[in-house]
């Protein structure tokens, strides 16, 4: 395992559109709905946004067989620069806040965004980081065809 696996999870993707539409993609129902989870099933009438800070938002994955439900809090939210939140699931216990998401957006100037995506909070094993990095590259392959459709 390398060090930030440990410690939580950075990914940096450059994204072909402008950062309007991918701060759009994380903070409308509908598009986070439709990355949100990769190839799982997120039901638009599961998914729940406040999208201001001390705003809650929730969702639920549905894989074969099970549902996978998501929570958390906003903590800061500057349109269309910077998101930061809190994230649990089901098997987080109830006396944490979880995992802390910070989702910046830099607009390179040619309709495209680097988005850097953190994810901290020492409640994951090592193994669990790295699980949890898998899943996010793939949400963030949705987020690159979602951004393509809209």
């Amino acid at each position: 395992m390398t060090e930030s696996a440990r410690e939580g999870i950075d990914i940096t993707r450059i994204l072909h559109a402008p950062r309007e539409r991918v701060f759009e993609a994380w903070t409308t129902p509908e598009h986070f709905a439709a990355w949100y989870g990769g190839d799982a099933e997120v039901p638009l009438d599961r998914v729940s946004m406040d999208v201001r800070p001390g705003g809650a938002w929730s969702l639920v994955m549905v894989v074969p067989g099970t549902e996978m439900p998501f929570h958390g809090v906003y903590r800061e939210v500057v349109a269309p620069e910077r998101l930061v939140f809190t994230v649990k699931d089901a098997s987080a216990p109830d006396d944490i806040e979880g995992e802390t998401v910070t989702a910046t957006f830099t607009d390179r100037g040619d309709r495209t965004t680097e988005m850097a995506f953190q994810q901290r909070g020492g409640n994951l094993t090592a193994e669990q980081y790295a699980a949890a990095e898998d899943g996010w590259e793939a949400f963030f392959d949705a987020l690159v065809a979602r951004l393509a459709s809209f």
